[in-house]
């Protein structure tokens, strides 16, 4: 089992807090950052399971939540993407800043509102930045109008009883101009909570995240000043 190093992350923007979790596995040259869905929080069942596998292919992990649970009790806030990837990208470029990770290729592992959030951010931090984005039964349709300006690679996962979220993705995925898969998860409903299916999810998302952040992020020997304005150019 690889040896893992635990830091709790804390994000102050404005007059807010953000918690979360950093986990990194020993040797890891790669982090993948989890913005979770509408109603959920850094302490996701699912996705839990998702980074434990991740772990163990030796990628690192941030999950952290995106709102307060003052800000969460209000419920468009759920739903405000562009909120939603303001946070995402606060994370980013708390990683880009943190030494231990400085160096490592970032990855997106979005679930429902969050693979929104997800593909915006990627677009919005830097069109090099980002590696690959995975989405877990996502409502990638939430960014529309970031979707043809998408560069990262993007794995689109849907349950295959999950009717309207599937041709949801399926039209996504034909506006989609990056390298792009819609992988469908036979028999299971949109959280994935049939047997096995949650595991084909994790494999899945291991399977992209391992071929596309293979390689070190470009620039990443960059100054620190260099590093702070990724994020805003």
């Amino acid at each position: 089992m690889l040896k893992e190093d635990r830091t709790p992350v804390s994000l102050r923007i404005d007059s807010v807090s953000i918690e979360g979790e950093l986990v990194v596995p020993e040797g890891a040259e790669a982090v993948v950052l989890f913005a979770h869905g509408s109603g959920s929080s850094r302490f996701s069942p699912r996705n839990n399971y998702v980074a434990e596998v991740l772990r163990k292919k030796g990628l690192a992990t941030l999950l952290f939540d995106l709102l307060t649970e003052e800000e969460d009790m209000i419920y468009g806030n759920r739903f405000n993407i562009t909120l939603l990837a303001e946070r995402l990208m606060l994370a980013t470029q708390w990683i880009i800043d943190n030494p231990e990770t400085a160096d490592m290729r970032i990855g997106y592992f979005g679930a429902s509102t969050g693979a929104a959030a997800a593909l915006q951010a990627s677009v919005e931090v830097n069109s090099d930045l980002i590696g690959a984005v995975v989405s877990r039964g996502g409502r990638p349709d939430l960014a529309q109008a970031y979707l043809t300006k998408v560069h990262a690679p993007t794995l689109l996962i849907v349950g295959g009883r999950d009717p309207i979220v599937l041709e949801l993705n399926r039209e996504v995925l034909q506006r989609l101009k990056s390298e792009k898969e819609l992988a469908v998860v036979a028999n299971a409903t949109h959280l994935f909570e049939e047997p096995g299916a949650l595991e084909e999810v994790a494999r899945l998302a291991a399977d992209w995240f391992t071929k596309y952040l293979s390689k070190k992020r470009k620039g990443a020997a960059a100054s620190p000043q260099e590093k702070q304005s990724r994020i805003a150019q």
